[in-house]
């Protein structure tokens, strides 16, 4: 019984912030007319304001917001980047607050990086791992191996958690600690900073 209030615990925190979020993005992803400049054209403005002129903003793929530290680019959806709504410039402010995390080469960002990298070697260890389990069940028949070899693809697996449990202070310094005050000077009015 613990262990199923345990897993309905746990899906809870991984799912029900993703529906939030995506329920919220789409309230306020309607053009408003008050709105100063595209998201992209935001994201723009704010890394040449605090001075990351080698930062480039390009759109990607719908749902594919983010900042790559690897090639220095805020990347944002077409929505996003081309409209001038809440969620747009919301979710630009966003991307360049993990790009001036990455300028003041902020701890938490880096270990997200790291822990981002390992943890996709890891799930693909984990992955061949499941894939091969039933082979070598089969092939040993040892329990033993077979247990063992199942751990090591739920291990694998699980890396992921401590990737979420490292990534929501860094997502949460990026909202509220960086874009939030960014957008309250002034780039969104005041009606609607409590949206």
């Amino acid at each position: 019984m613990h262990y199923l209030l345990l897993f309905v615990l746990l899906t809870m925190l991984l799912f029900v912030p993703q529906y939030w979020a995506r329920r919220t993005f789409t309230k306020y992803a309607r053009p408003l007319e008050r709105i100063q400049g595209t998201g992209g054209e935001l994201a723009r403005h704010l890394l040449d304001r605090f001075g990351m002129q080698d930062v480039g903003v390009e759109k990607t793929q719908p749902g594919g917001d983010h900042y790559d530290p690897e090639t220095r680019t805020v990347r944002l959806s077409p929505d996003n980047y081309e409209q001038k709504s809440l969620t747009a410039v919301a979710v630009a402010a966003h991307e360049v607050g993990h790009a001036i995390q990455h300028h003041r080469n902020e701890p938490k960002l880096t270990l997200r990086t790291t822990l981002v990298k390992a943890t996709q070697r890891m799930q693909q260890v984990g992955a061949v791992a499941m894939l091969v389990l039933p082979i070598v069940m089969v092939v040993t028949r040892v329990p033993g191996v077979g247990i063992l070899v199942l751990l090591l693809g739920l291990v694998s697996m699980a890396s992921a958690a401590v990737v979420h449990l490292v990534t929501l202070p860094v997502e949460l310094d990026a909202s509220f600690g960086k874009a939030l005050p960014i957008l309250q000077e002034g780039y969104i009015d005041k009606r609607d900073e409590s949206a």
